[in-house]
């Protein structure tokens, strides 16, 4: 009876310790093929990253550096939205818009050409959706003593610590009528025989410029140019501001490089992109302790719109607008997205000061009057 006993024990525990190893082995099994799945699917999913196609694209120079950086174009490639890119000026970027022959999306600076780009969608029958994933006010680049000085003759008031509103009209009105800077009243600290100007770019190449002479044309007019007769006229008496500056450089960093590199006494004034400043300033981790910015009052905003040919690139336009590390990365490059506090925190240990909100803000006029207002004054200044 009691061999029997032991048998069945003995027994019982073979089985035991069967069901163990075959346990064992079932989860040995489970574990392998799960991991053996996981290679396989992250095999497949890299294949798939490594042969997306690429989304062709043509994009302003505002925001070329933005998808050079290594960091973009790894979250792309994971999204499987890789981009080539090629650099446009923006106001030629319409003529790309041809049937059978357009890229998948175009990225110009400004909505005067992202409604040229558009308007040569709709003629060539051809679908297009925008967006503006990004956007920067336009700016007057200063430095303290002046910044004083025009406060001091009622042009401009401060906002907070290094920051000013600039009654645009009173300083377009002190511009045409040709004052210079000793003219001032408390102007000791730049008495000097210049002419009071707003440095720019070339308005014959240049957005940012042609963003200047829709801000000073409204101005002179207290509104939005809407008509043929008023833009002619206003370009006409406008075209002074850009010929009495002397040589203007045509791509966006030369007016911009000439403020940071030579100072107030080449450049007391500077029309720039508000990123391009704080790009710098991010960049360097400081400006230096006088550098302040001057929002004129109203100014425009100057979206880098987002214009996608197909599906694919609406896609990318989605992720450009809500991918949290895109956008952070585009704070980077100075340009502001719709989180303000994102912008401000990041700006705010430069020691850089920057308006939270720009609140005065108009349109530029159509694209048709800015093209009849810059041919206008490139005339005049031929002349």
């Amino acid at each position: 009876m009691q061999g029997r006993y032991m048998a069945a024990l003995s027994k019982t525990g073979r089985t035991v310790i069967t069901l163990a190893l075959l346990a064992g082995f079932g989860a040995a099994l489970f574990f392998a093929l799960r991991g053996q799945q996981r290679d396989d699917v992250q095999r497949i999913e890299q294949q798939a990253i490594a042969t997306a196609v690429e989304l062709k694209g043509v994009i302003a120079l505002d925001v070329e550096p933005f998808f050079k950086d290594p960091r973009v174009i790894k979250v792309l490639a994971a999204n499987k939205l890789p981009v080539a890119v090629t650099r446009v000026g923006s106001r030629d970027m319409a003529a790309k818009v041809v049937a059978g022959a357009a890229p998948d999306f175009l990225f110009p600076s400004g909505v005067v050409a992202a409604n040229q780009i558009v308007d040569a969608a709709r003629k060539a029958n051809l679908p297009a959706a925008q967006s503006a994933p990004f956007f920067t006010p336009m700016v007057i680049a200063s430095w303290e003593p002046i910044a004083k000085i025009l406060v001091a003759n009622g042009i401009a008031k401060p906002l907070s610590p290094k920051v000013y509103g600039l009654d645009m009209t009173k300083l377009t009105q002190a511009m045409l009528a040709k004052k210079k800077w000793r003219e001032f009243k408390d102007a000791g600290a730049y008495d000097v025989s210049r002419s009071v100007l707003v440095s720019t770019t070339d308005v014959r190449r240049s957005n940012s410029a042609a963003m200047y002479l829709a801000l000073t044309s409204h101005a002179l007019n207290g509104d939005v140019v809407t008509d043929r007769a008023t833009a002619q006229a206003s370009a006409l008496k406008l075209a002074e501001l850009f010929k009495r500056q002397g040589y203007q450089e045509n791509y966006v960093n030369g007016n911009f490089d000439d403020y940071v590199a030579i100072g107030i006494g080449k450049t007391p004034l500077a029309f720039i992109y508000e990123n391009q400043l704080v790009h710098y300033a991010l960049q360097k981790k400081g400006v230096a302790a006088d550098m302040v910015l001057l929002y004129p009052q109203p100014t425009i905003i100057n979206k880098v719109v987002f214009i996608g040919m197909n599906d694919r690139a609406k896609a990318l336009s989605e992720l450009l607008a809500n991918n949290a590390e895109l956008q952070s990365i585009a704070v980077e490059y100075g340009f502001r997205v719709a989180d303000t506090q994102r912008f401000v925190q990041a700006v705010q240990p430069t020691g850089l000061a920057v308006e939270p909100r720009v609140t005065q803000v108009v349109d530029p006029p159509s694209f048709e009057l800015m093209a009849e207002m810059i041919d206008t004054v490139a005339k005049e200044m031929t002349q």
